[in-house]
């Protein structure tokens, strides 16, 4: 008779695998060189305004206390400091701090880093005046868990903001291409670009949040030359698609194909002339916990 996977090692054996994923390549590179816009814009969204490049709190944010979930190196938490709050950066992947910390002393405003899983924050209940992910929790695996975390940790009336690739839009199309190259997930993982979905988000914090705001916006990605180099950027930084080629390592025509299948993805989306130029959709997700 085979023998019952126990499911704390099995969830602790994922956390390890992804992890590992998010520390390879260079996510501080592409957070910075591709969508260092986004962070601000999730973090103006959430009412935190002021302090620009300057360094200088903003009178809006000062005071509040933020936790930006699965925080990465900072991308939306740098900026929620700049904006005067008292921020906590949170991430299963401790070895993007270093990158943020650095981040951080260059826009010269201090950020708490700690060491969390999303579907497990090691915070009080209402603890935290705003809480937000950019393009973060969304790749936690088990997507109720770390709605739930994100409401619990969050005051009454409080705001939680959420941006996150859509489905339909370039990430959700580039996950969806490179899947089939990986091995599939484990039972009871959600695909990441459902968080883009707003229906979906909706269903995920319920009737615990109230006065919604939700909706689809674009960020310009035209810095590179050809379909061609944007796949080898990516290749060579981003933990998932690095993860995608490790699997397909041992079967020269498969990495052959997802070769193919990227840059034509880029092909696809591209409306530039003379370089790529691509759109890229979010959805921009905000409410007040109940």
């Amino acid at each position: 008779m085979s023998e019952v996977p126990d499911p704390v090692e099995a969830d602790r054996a994922l956390k390890a695998k992804h992890r590992a994923m998010w520390a390879q390549g260079d996510y501080p590179a592409v957070a910075a060189e591709i969508i260092p816009d986004l962070g601000p814009i999730l973090v103006e969204a959430c009412g935190l305004r002021g302090g620009g490049g300057t360094g200088a709190p903003g009178a809006e944010g000062r005071g509040a206390r933020v936790l930006d979930v699965a925080a990465g190196s900072g991308n939306a938490a740098i900026p929620a400091a700049l904006a005067g709050a008292s921020v906590v950066a949170s991430d299963l992947t401790p070895e993007l701090f270093e990158a943020g910390r650095r981040l951080a002393a260059e826009r010269g405003v201090e950020v708490e880093w700690r060491q969390a899983d999303a579907e497990a924050l090691p915070f009080e209940d209402d603890e935290f005046d705003t809480v937000l992910s950019c393009v973060g929790v969304m790749f936690a695996p088990h997507h109720q868990a770390a709605a739930d975390e994100l409401v619990r940790v969050c005051r009454p009336g409080g705001t939680i903001g959420l941006l996150s690739w859509t489905p339909e839009g370039f990430l959700g199309q580039m996950l969806a291409t490179m899947k089939p190259y990986m091995p599939p997930p484990p039972p009871g993982a959600q695909p990441p670009p459902l968080w883009g979905d707003e229906a979906h988000v909706r269903t995920l914090l319920g009737d615990r949040v109230t006065d919604v705001e939700a909706r689809k916006q674009t960020v310009l990605v035209d810095r590179f030359k050809s379909p061609e180099e944007f796949r080898d950027y990516f290749k060579a930084r981003y933990g998932p698609t690095i993860a995608a080629y490790r699997a397909v390592a041992d079967d020269p025509d498969r990495t052959a194909a997802l070769d193919r299948d990227l840059a034509e993805l880029a092909r696809r989306h591209d409306k530039g002339s003379g370089s790529t130029a691509m759109e890229w959709e979010y959805l921009l997700f905000t409410a007040r916990t109940a």
